[in-house]
């Protein structure tokens, strides 16, 4: 079980927001560990035009569960342990950048739920690489791998930008 406190620390520094967060809930946080929940809703954007009448969720849409959860919530985790403020969290932007290994096991449909596990293999300086599982609720496999991310410090050192970019200015306002 994760401190509610925490959970929503993490979730509030993710840069994913709907409709392209996929983790409902992180269920447990240990050392180097994480496990998050989230239910594909039938009424997700993607499902109208993959597999019309029978869809089902894309692989591609899967691996991003797998990173957002494996590579960036848990990144984020590692951070606040190591002390980093949520400021210079904030100011960091994490670069999915490798899938190695995946293996689709199962198919998920619309309405379904999946338990994404991972455990980090690596972090140091601005590189995690995580090895992360994908279940059905019901513990079924869906799929499995190894992911990579590196994080780059302020946005316009790399993209030659006049500032900074805040992902505060792109949240939902409610």
């Amino acid at each position: 079980m994760v401190e509610p406190t925490a959970e929503r620390t993490i979730l509030d520094l993710m840069p994913h927001q709907a409709p392209f967060r996929f983790i409902d809930r992180i269920l447990s946080l240990e050392e180097r560990r994480i496990e998050s929940r989230y239910r594909f809703r039938e009424e997700e954007y993607f499902y109208g035009g993959h597999y019309p009448g029978n869809p089902i969720t894309p692989g591609v849409i899967l691996i991003e569960a797998m990173a957002q959860t494996g590579l960036v919530a848990l990144g984020i985790a590692m951070m606040l342990e190591q002390n980093m403020s949520a400021e210079r969290i904030t100011q960091m932007t994490l670069l999915f950048s490798l899938a190695d290994r995946v293996q689709f096991d199962g198919v998920v449909y619309p309405g379904q739920t999946i338990r994404v596990q991972a455990r980090n293999l690596f972090f140091r300086r601005a590189t995690i690489k995580s090895e992360v599982n994908v279940f059905h609720e019901n513990g079924g496999p869906v799929c499995s791998g190894l992911l990579t991310g590196s994080a780059i410090g302020g946005a316009h050192q790399q993209t030659g930008l006049r500032r900074p970019i805040d992902r505060r200015d792109y949240r939902r306002k409610e």
